[in-house]
C-alpha cells in the first residue's frame, strides 16, 4: 500500500461573522488552520479532511454558511459530521450535498485506501452528551456487516471517559451499546478518531486505538471539576498518514494570531 494522508480536524464552533466565542475569534482561528493545511498541501497531498463536529458555535444558519465560505480554500474534499453545539436543519440547509443515512442522520461510509472510514452521528439535540439511539447502532452494525476489511472509525463524543469530570459527563453515554455492536469486529477498528474533548488525547478503549486533538476553536484544560479554557491554545489539526502495517497521527498547528 502506497502511503497516503488525510486530515482531521475538530471543533471549530464558527460563529456568525464578526461574533465571538469566549472572547475568542474561533473564525479567524479555522481560517488560519485552513491557510496552514492549504500550504502544506504544496508538499503533502491531501486524499480528504473529516472535520468531527461542532461545526457551528451554536448551530446557527449564518455561522454554517461561513463555515461554507472558508471551506472552499481548503485543497481536499471535506466529510463534515455533527456535534453537540450542531443544528441538523440548519447544517443541511447549508450543506445539502452533506450524505445522510436512510432515517435523516448525518452518517456515511466511504473506503479508503487504509480501510472503510465510518463517520457516526453522536447528536442530541438540546443536550451535551452524545448518544446513538438502536437506529443509529443498527446502520452501524449494517455497515460493519458489509465487509471484513478494516475501518477507520469516527464520532464527536468519546465513549470512554478522559479523567475531566465535566467533559466526562458529556461523553456519549452509549458506550455499552456501542461495544456490543463493535465487539464481533474490534480487530478492524484500526483506530477511533474523535473530538469533543478539546485536548490532544491519544490511549485506547477496550483494545481500540483512539486519538483526538484541541481542535481549532480553544483548549480544555486537564483540571479537577468543571473544564476550563484556555484561549491561548494552538491551532491544532491532525495530519493522519496511513501505510499498509500503522497509522500515525501527527499534530499540527497554525501560526498564533497576531
Amino acid at each position: 500500500m502506497t502511503p497516503f494522508h488525510f486530515l482531521h480536524l475538530t471543533d471549530p464552533h464558527i460563529a456568525p461573522p464578526d461574533e465571538l466565542l469566549f472572547g475568542q475569534d474561533t473564525n479567524a482561528r479555522f481560517a488560519a488552520a485552513v491557510a496552514a493545511i492549504a500550504a502544506e498541501a504544496a508538499t503533502t497531498p491531501f486524499a480528504f479532511a473529516i472535520l468531527s463536529g461542532d461545526l457551528a458555535r451554536d448551530g446557527e444558519p449564518d455561522a454554517y454558511r461561513e463555515l461554507a465560505r472558508m471551506l472552499e480554500a481548503l485543497p481536499c474534499p471535506t466529510h463534515l459530521m455533527l456535534g453537540n453545539h450542531d443544528d441538523r436543519a440548519a447544517f443541511a440547509a447549508a450543506f445539502p450535498d452533506t450524505p445522510l443515512d436512510v432515517n435523516g442522520f448525518c452518517q456515511q461510509a466511504f473506503e479508503t485506501p487504509a480501510g472503510r472510514c465510518i463517520l457516526l452521528d453522536t447528536l442530541t439535540p438540546g443536550a451535551p452528551h452524545g448518544t446513538l439511539c438502536a437506529v443509529r447502532l443498527g446502520w452501524l452494525a449494517d455497515r460493519l456487516a458489509e465487509g471484513d476489511g478494516p475501518v477507520l472509525l469516527f464520532l464527536h463524543h468519546p465513549p470512554m471517559p478522559i479523567g475531566i469530570p465535566g467533559m466526562d459527563a458529556i461523553r456519549l453515554l452509549d458506550g455499552a451499546a456501542l461495544l456490543s455492536v463493535l465487539e464481533p469486529h474490534r480487530a478492524r477498528i484500526r483506530h477511533m478518531f474523535h473530538g469533543h474533548t478539546h485536548r490532544a488525547l491519544a490511549g485506547s478503549w477496550r483494545g481500540i486505538p483512539t486519538s483526538s486533538l484541541r481542535g481549532t476553536a480553544f483548549e480544555v484544560k486537564f483540571a479537577a471539576g468543571q473544564p476550563a479554557i484556555e484561549r491561548a491554545a494552538p491551532i491544532e489539526y491532525a495530519i493522519v498518514r496511513c501505510e499498509a502495517e500503522s497509522i500515525g497521527v501527527h499534530l499540527a498547528a497554525a501560526a498564533p494570531l497576531a
